[in-house]
């Protein structure tokens, strides 16, 4: 419910609002030439298995820029990190890459067993994107670790940027680190720890190699996980790799947040006012998984393991929050307490302003009353209650003389005014109030 209260300042702020987003129309629009949609299959595909991933991905490859990718592309990355069997001799994974300015690192994947959209996502970051929706999936089901490098040509095609080549093999490396850490602690766990540690190393500028360790013992405890020398030791040198490179430590964080699950207030107030100027401006990007919503999961068939990072946000609800929940929060959170709150406070409003009206009409009433002195300068108060006092002998006189002074039922109009006249208390008779106010709840 829109308490009186919400939309008195709700009044106050559209106007703003409005000027704002009228602003953004007068800007000159900056047509992204070299900004688009990819998609990548993998080489050894069938032409029907290549048809069946456009129709997973929701598109037709007339509307999308598509790249080949072969086992050659994935060996470039891979080779010396990851082992034979995962690197493997064909490639089958494929991906769908939408480039975006806000909303930090959005992933789908499907038909992926060994790397989970949580891991691409992060490692990801390491390549250093900063901003995208993707999906990642194959008609069959694959490891997967050949899906980063296709991403990663993906995107660099599709925003016109070339990520570092050195960054690029970063991101590889942690892609199959954290892949073999949770063959032994679990998918989460693995997550979970890496992005803890990366977070801290980026943040902190962590270099020593002591440091590092310290960086690692503390999120083990924090997700009781026990590592072995050997995986600490990896875990050190890859970090040790990754803090070498600069990263944007706000876009690291909104990503990072978006895998445990946590919607930040400074992401919401983005996307707020990103969904506010699209209104106005006619823009269409998406920063909540775009892409990623118009998979048809049925294409892959239903023992497809798919998984998303937009799982972990709407897991925090029991249902999903549409733009205009959002709005609706965004002003009761704006204007001060949920609606009992403001029902209560513009109660409390009326009541004052009532009182005051009442203060009002008594201080007028004196006053008047005041100033009605005779011409020789004394009070006329008195004469004026001696009038009313007259008025009400007028009263007397419309007594029935015949049932022995009571109150005729034949009173003329002019009489019947002079009763009405003759209320002072501010009621009529019979007893309502008369002072112009109108009860609340009948209203309409």
């Amino acid at each position: 419910m829109i308490t009186p209260h919400i939309m008195k300042n709700v009044k106050k702020i559209i106007p703003i609002m409005l000027a704002a987003a009228l602003t953004c129309t007068s800007l000159p629009m900056v047509a992204k030439a070299d900004s688009s949609k990819v998609v990548t299959l993998g080489a050894n595909l069938s032409e029907e298995q290549k048809a069946s991933m456009y129709k997973y991905f929701g598109t037709t490859a007339d509307k999308v820029d598509t790249i080949e990718v072969t086992n050659t592309d994935e060996r470039k990355y891979m080779e010396g990190i990851a082992s034979e069997a995962q690197i493997g001799t064909r490639t089958y994974s494929c991906s769908y890459v939408e480039p975006t300015t806000s909303g930090g690192i959005q992933v789908k994947v499907g038909n992926l067993t060994f790397v989970t959209s949580s891991m691409i996502a992060s490692t990801l970051l390491t390549s250093g994107v900063e901003n995208c929706n993707v999906v990642a999936a194959s008609p069959i089901e694959v490891s997967g670790t050949g899906a980063l490098t296709g991403i990663m040509m993906a995107y660099e095609k599709a925003s016109g940027t070339t990520l570092s080549e050195e960054q690029k093999a970063a991101a590889t490396e942690e892609l199959v680190t954290t892949g073999e850490l949770a063959d032994t602690i679990g998918n989460k766990e693995a997550t979970d720890l890496m992005n803890e540690v990366k977070q801290e190393v980026i943040k902190e500028g962590l270099t020593d190699e002591g440091a590092i360790n310290d960086a690692i013992d503390n999120a083990a405890k924090t997700y009781n996980i026990t590592l072995t020398e050997e995986q600490m030791a990896k875990i050190n040198s890859l970090m040790q790799n990754i803090a070498q490179y600069d990263y944007d430590v706000k876009s690291l964080q909104q990503t990072l947040e978006n895998l445990e699950g946590k919607a930040s207030e400074s992401g919401f107030f983005s996307n707020l006012w990103n969904s506010v100027k699209n209104i106005f401006t006619g823009g269409g990007e998406t920063s909540d998984g775009g892409i990623i919503n118009d998979t048809n999961d049925d294409i892959l068939g239903p023992d497809a393991v798919i998984n998303n990072t937009l799982e972990a946000l709407d897991s925090d609800t029991e249902e999903k929050e549409g733009f205009w929940d959002k709005v609706t929060g965004f002003f009761k959170g704006l204007f001060g307490g949920n609606d009992e709150d403001a029902e209560d406070e513009t109660a409390d409003e009326e009541d004052t302003d009532l009182e005051e009206d009442e203060d009002v009409e008594e201080d007028g009433d004196t006053e008047n009353l005041d100033d009605m002195d005779d011409p020789d300068g004394t009070d006329n108060t008195d004469d004026i209650l001696s009038d009313e006092e007259s008025d009400n002998s007028l009263l007397d006189d419309t007594a029935d003389p015949t049932d022995g002074g009571a109150a005729s039922d034949d009173a003329s109009p002019a009489d019947a005014s002079l009763i009405e006249g003759s209320q002072t208390d501010g009621t009529d008779p019979s007893g309502s109030a008369t002072d112009g106010t109108t009860d609340s709840n009948t209203a309409n």
